[in-house]
């Protein structure tokens, strides 16, 4: 275990954490919410300092953080006027104080896309679906493949899972989600169409899959403020990926895909030795699954807050403090259940 790896993997998890709390915290303030302290890690505090009427704290433990707002449960309200908890604020504003973390950030990812994109002055895009090469000695060339082959289509887990791909990526992504099954891709050489079955191999050192059919990328020059642009479509582009791998996993599919804390330290260790941009792009990718997740209308998540704030607002009827904390304590459960599976796939991986 590298000291160094260890250091960029908790300023990695501070970053996002940082602000995903700042912004509910601004925004908190900006609607005169009361908040006692703002943190950054859980456990035992390594240091504070109150400012005002809030105590800012760095804990001991990376992972995590929060905004302790008057009207939270389990927080003291004694002495503290109704309108400054969260609770006493109109719901409009409650939502945008829960939503504004992960906005903030998806934000963060967006800012960085475009700064790489505007640093580097090229976009690289994936190709067409066409084999520009074969790897010697892989499943690919075992399967048949030959170069200048064009993938039509790819059929999945005994046929349950049909794709037409536009790019390579579609193929990595799908590829992914079904790792030991044998899959059948249609694709069209000199003419004629014939069908391929490869099974993909997994590469420990590299953690992923292959089968060896390459592809050459497309590199494009492009102005400064082009890079909006470009790095506007890579967060879509992005956000989509974990839109339909979110769907896969409620199917229960890619399960395998699924990773934890051991999982993002492994990736920073490899990225790392890749420099700056590789790290910037692992915090771009990160920060964006966190504001994501954390938008899922889950008990305990800021999605699942929401949701509860306006089925209130719908009622009429404020909920009790006890369904409250039952609801909540589903959601510790859940997420704990998660990160349990999460940690038992990286650890499988990588031993």
């Amino acid at each position: 275990m590298n000291l160094m790896t260890i250091i960029y993997f908790v300023i990695l998890l501070g970053v996002i954490v940082f602000i995903h709390e700042l912004g509910h915290f601004i925004w908190a303030k900006r609607f005169g919410v009361y908040c006692s302290e703002f943190s950054i890690g859980m456990g035992p505090a390594l240091y504070k300092k109150t400012i005002g009427e809030t105590t800012y704290a760095l804990r001991a433990l990376p992972l995590g953080g929060y905004v302790q707002m008057a009207g939270e449960e389990g927080t003291d309200t004694e002495g503290i006027p109704f309108e400054r908890t969260i609770k006493g604020i109109k719901v409009w504003k409650q939502v945008i104080v829960m939503a504004a973390g992960a906005v903030m950030n998806i934000l963060l990812a967006w800012i960085i896309m475009v700064g790489i994109s505007m640093y580097q002055g090229v976009v690289v895009q994936t190709p067409e679906p066409v084999v520009s090469s074969v790897q010697s000695g892989s499943p690919a060339e075992k399967a048949g493949f030959q170069a200048n082959d064009r993938i039509l289509k790819v059929s999945f887990h005994n046929g349950k899972k049909v794709i037409e791909p536009d790019t390579f990526d579609d193929i990595i992504m799908e590829m992914n989600n079904y790792p030991k099954s044998t899959a059948v891709y249609t694709v069209q050489r000199d003419g004629q169409t014939l069908e391929i079955a490869c099974k993909p191999t997994y590469l420990k050192d590299e953690n992923r899959y292959y089968i060896g059919a390459n592809y050459t990328p497309v590199v494009k020059n492009i102005a400064w403020y082009e890079s909006f642009k470009y790095g506007t479509q890579n967060l879509l582009d992005m956000t989509t990926s974990i839109f339909d791998a979110l769907g896969n996993l409620i199917q229960g599919i890619g399960l395998n895909n699924l990773s934890g804390p051991v999982g993002i330290f492994e990736i920073t260790a490899k990225t790392a030795a890749n420099g700056l941009l590789s790290m910037l792009s692992l915090l771009a990718l990160l920060s964006l699954n966190i504001g994501i997740f954390n938008l899922l209308p889950l008990p305990i998540l800021d999605g699942g807050r929401i949701v509860l704030t306006l089925c209130e607002k719908v009622s009429g009827h404020k909920m009790s403090e006890r369904f409250e904390s039952a609801i909540m304590m589903v959601g510790v459960v859940m997420i704990i259940a998660i990160m349990v599976f999460a940690t038992w796939n990286d650890l499988t991986r990588i031993f």
